[in-house]
């Protein structure tokens, strides 16, 4: 885990939420899981940071969830995110759940649709699993352990994940090849690759991810870029190091992600939770 001195308002944040991670690796490559369940029992209030993974939560406490996007107000039991423009603001009393964050080369099976048809918002998890997403959020509420919990959402992800449809080979190539260069590779490289055109490559690329391979390189770079924002680092090293311009470039991709300033994202309580709930996946 990275370690990092947390503000005040950071170290209310993480001492607010329980969080529970799976002893062991899941089943499915391209999946993991996280627990949370908020102390205070209460309302709470979240911003949720845009990443490169889907996420899926499925809620089992009180409910419902509130999702504000910049289109409209939702109430959701459980829900399921695609890789998003800009952040997400999330309501709800007495939270627990277990939180799912997919590749996006992995989510197109588990999900059933590829992640190009949520539209970078939120959409209620019962649209797309029909009475499986009831059935779940019940027996995770009636599970007497996280790790009870856990074995039943893994369980249930490498089943849909072995029978649901693949992404091209080309394209989840050019996606850990994105991730795997934190961003920096170039979208020419990557058609020469796996000898497609380039063309080509953006078409199926952002059917089957969600966006085209470019926006995607952004998005991972923004990632990395953000949580060592959150960690303390200085936003002119971090744009010296992650690839951008210069500093000012840095600012405009975490403005246009966020909706605020490099220094006020760097003091969303929300990162400090998910340093803790994906530590490993950083």
């Amino acid at each position: 885990m990275r370690s990092t001195r947390l503000p005040a308002r950071e170290h209310e944040a993480v001492a607010r939420w329980d969080v529970a991670r799976p002893p062991w690796p899941s089943r499915t490559v391209g999946v993991g899981l996280a627990g949370f369940r908020d102390r205070n029992a209460g309302p709470v209030e979240m911003r949720v940071i845009p990443h490169p993974a889907v996420t899926l939560v499925l809620e089992f406490g009180d409910g419902p969830l509130v999702v504000d996007t910049a289109m409209r107000r939702q109430q959701m039991s459980s829900l399921v995110t695609g890789l998003l423009h800009g952040a997400l603001h999330v309501r709800g009393e007495n939270i627990e759940c277990v939180e799912v964050r997919l590749s996006p080369v992995v989510a197109y099976a588990v999900l059933g649709t590829s992640p190009a048809e949520l539209e970078h918002t939120a959409v209620n998890l019962d649209d797309l699993w029909g009475r499986g997403a009831p059935r779940i959020r019940e027996q995770l509420s009636e599970a007497r352990s996280w790790q009870e919990r856990f074995a039943l959402t893994d369980a249930l992800l490498a089943c849909r994940a072995e029978t649901g449809p693949s992404v091209d080979p080309q394209v989840a190539w050019s996606w850990h090849r994105i991730v795997g260069s934190r961003g920096r590779v170039r979208i020419d490289e990557l058609a020469d690759e796996v000898g497609w055109s380039r063309k080509r490559l953006w078409s199926r690329f952002r059917a089957q991810v969600g966006l085209p391979p470019k926006r995607a390189a952004k998005l991972v770079r923004f990632d990395h870029a953000v949580r060592r924002l959150a960690m303390g680092e200085g936003a002119a090293r971090i744009a010296a190091d992650g690839g951008y311009v210069d500093q000012s470039h840095l600012h405009r991709d975490v403005l246009e992600f966020t909706g605020v300033t490099p220094a006020a994202v760097a003091r969303e309580p929300g990162l400090a939770v998910d340093d803790i709930a994906w530590a490993d996946t950083a």
